[in-house]
């Protein structure tokens, strides 16, 4: 079946016996392809009927479809004319959609809860034209709980604009979701105990004789009260919206019917389907946060081609529990990133002090502070990319006030095959010009450790970056953490090679390479890029008259810019090159492949 779909009108002839026969092999094709490459599988698995029957409903490219946070956008990228065997590979198919790859790629997403914006976005723009064309969301129930989204739902129902929302409720957004908005999808899901009450109440009102204003009062009121407790839709229609649904998401002729007639409601609809990630394949139906983003695989038994190694992750996980077990007034704060970011034995062994606050990195950060002001000491890991979603946060809500959180910038640098929304190139820049915040960089699992003790003992706001994976196990001695002070990790007279992070394990080793050379390098570790140890840098820069920064960041407003300001506040004569990431968005590929392409290495 996959075969004879050439273009979106191939899929609108197939029955709906042929489109249920394709939409297995398309389960086949991607799990096939996401084993081989990794990606996102259990998200693109549970889409696959809803793509089909949006493809089939709507006139694509006219009408719009906007999928947030897009990782589960294999399926219709596979039936919008993508083969998918390069995806998330160089110069390959995005991993997210990204609209210089197709037309059919309305709007680039990557991050969450942004879809319902963009798309009110284009359906006001519309009809400032005078156009007629539909505009769609698809909005998982996980990226709900973002504020962004919730601004644009109230935004949207108050406009009376035409536009769509379907919301692909699987009960889960990375991990199992959190909070109030779970509870009131929950409650969406009971409908039929609502609709079987309100049929009672209204045999109840035929039986009784003479009825008087104030009883029929009292059922009104007893009808609202249940509407309330057992069918949430008020919410949705109370802001504006015509509400659809639930609808089995695996159900093609269903999802078609309920989509045909969304078309002939006027004003903001919201269409709920209920689908199940990681549908048709066991494995990952059973385990569908372990399968959201998967390396490569067997599709036999579910387990990594390769063996996953230690990573900076686990290492801060491990190291926060312990320090937990001696103090407690640690706690620590996720937005929806329990296990990538290593808590999830931290939320095991102290419930009461983790918190999982949904994908709402905004409402982490300024909670934290409320701790903070409090007492305790609480701790945030957030991927540096979804860092840049709470910077207001960092500035006025913890920087300015002073208050000692500890924030963990975790997947610091370029991530590889999730491409440019995801690579953490930026957060040394844009935090480096913050006043009064404290930033670290470890250069291996020993330094992390040291740095997250240290940060948990120190007395204000400080930040810890790290990379995504393992280490480059080249270091054994490990000087104990002082305040703002660099380390020299080889003393030499010829060349300074001043680094950061997991760039200073590449430093010493070029380091070595120049000594074949005949030039006599020095290495400096900075640790902290605020406050920099300006001393020692200029001492050495002073010795050498040679300089090479190296950082896992943007090429501008880092530690190349920062070792620069010294030369120049200075007024040296020396030579200086920054080897960092150029200054525009990174595609995605292998690491070693886009340092090679960008050159960002010195040979």
């Amino acid at each position: 079946m996959l075969d004879k779909i050439n273009s979106i009108d191939d899929l609108k002839k197939l029955s709906t016996k042929e489109k249920e026969k394709l939409a297995i092999e398309i389960r086949e094709y991607i799990l096939d392809v996401v084993s081989k490459n990794g990606g996102h599988l259990a998200s693109n698995l549970g889409v696959t009927e809803l793509t089909i029957a949006l493809l089939c409903e709507y006139n694509l490219p006219y009408d719009k479809i906007i999928w947030d946070v897009g990782h589960q956008s294999y399926v219709y990228k596979l039936l919008t004319g993508r083969k998918l065997e390069s995806l998330r590979k160089l110069d390959g198919v995005a991993g997210f959609p990204k609209s210089s790859e197709s037309l059919f790629d309305f709007f680039n997403t990557g991050h969450s809860s942004t879809s319902i914006s963009a798309a009110l976005g284009m359906a006001r723009a519309r009809d400032l034209k005078g156009e007629d064309n539909r505009v769609i969301a698809v909005i998982g129930d996980g990226a709900l709980t973002g504020g962004m989204a919730l601004e644009a739902l109230n935004d949207a129902g108050y406009s009376d604009t035409s536009i769509t929302v379907i919301l692909n409720d699987n009960e889960m957004s990375i991990s199992k979701n959190m909070g109030g908005l779970n509870m009131f999808l929950s409650r969406l899901r009971t409908r039929k105990l609502y609709t079987t009450s309100d049929s009672k109440i209204k045999e109840f009102v035929l039986k009784i004789p003479f009825i008087g204003s104030y009883i029929v009062k009292i059922v009104q009121r007893i009808k609202r009260s249940i509407k309330q407790l057992f069918i949430s839709k008020m919410f949705f229609e109370d802001i504006g919206f015509t509400y659809l649904g639930p609808v089995d998401g695996h159900n093609i002729e269903r999802l078609q019917n309920i989509l045909k007639y969304s078309k002939e409601v006027s004003g903001p609809v919201l269409v709920h389907v209920l689908t199940k990630k990681g549908m048709g394949y066991k494995i990952a139906l059973d385990n569908p946060d372990k399968f959201h983003g998967v390396s490569s695989f067997n599709i036999e038994t579910g387990k990594p081609l390769i063996k996953k190694e230690k990573d900076y992750s686990k290492v801060f996980g491990d190291k926060l529990v312990k320090l937990a077990s001696k103090n407690d007034k640690i706690v620590a704060i996720t937005a929806a990133m329990k296990d990538g970011t290593g808590l999830t034995k931290f939320s095991e062994k102290f419930k009461d002090r983790f918190f999982d606050v949904g994908i709402a990195e905004q409402h982490a950060l300024t909670m934290a502070a409320g701790m903070a002001k409090e007492g305790m000491i609480p701790v945030v890991p957030i991927y540096s990319s979804f860092y840049q979603r709470a910077y207001d946060q960092v500035i006025h809500d913890i920087a300015m006030q002073k208050l000692h959180v500890v924030m963990c910038v975790d997947r610091a640098g370029v991530v590889g095959p999730d491409g440019e929304t995801h690579h953490g190139v930026f957060d040394m820049a844009f935090f480096r010009i913050i006043p009064g915040l404290t930033i670290m960089a470890p250069k291996d699992f020993k330094e992390l450790e040291d740095m997250l003790e240290y940060a948990i003992n120190f007395n204000g706001p400080i930040i810890i970056r790290y990379p995504r994976g393992s280490q480059n196990d080249v270091f054994k001695k490990h000087n104990v953490i002082k305040y703002g002070r660099a380390e020299v990790i080889k003393s030499g007279k010829d060349i300074s090679i001043i680094a950061i992070g997991n760039r200073v394990s590449k430093a010493f080793e070029l380091s070595l390479e120049y000594s074949n050379k005949g030039l006599d390098a020095e290495v400096i570790n900075v640790r902290f890029l605020k406050p920099l140890d300006k001393n020692l840098i200029l001492k050495s820069i002073l010795k050498t008259k040679n300089v090479i920064t190296i950082e896992d960041g943007t090429t501008i407003g880092g530690l190349g810019t920062a070792v620069e300001e010294i030369i120049v506040e200075n007024n040296l004569n020396v030579k200086f090159k920054k080897y960092a990431w150029p200054d525009e968005f990174i595609k995605h590929g292998k690491i070693s492949e886009l340092e090679e392409r960008y050159n960002i290495l010195p040979k």
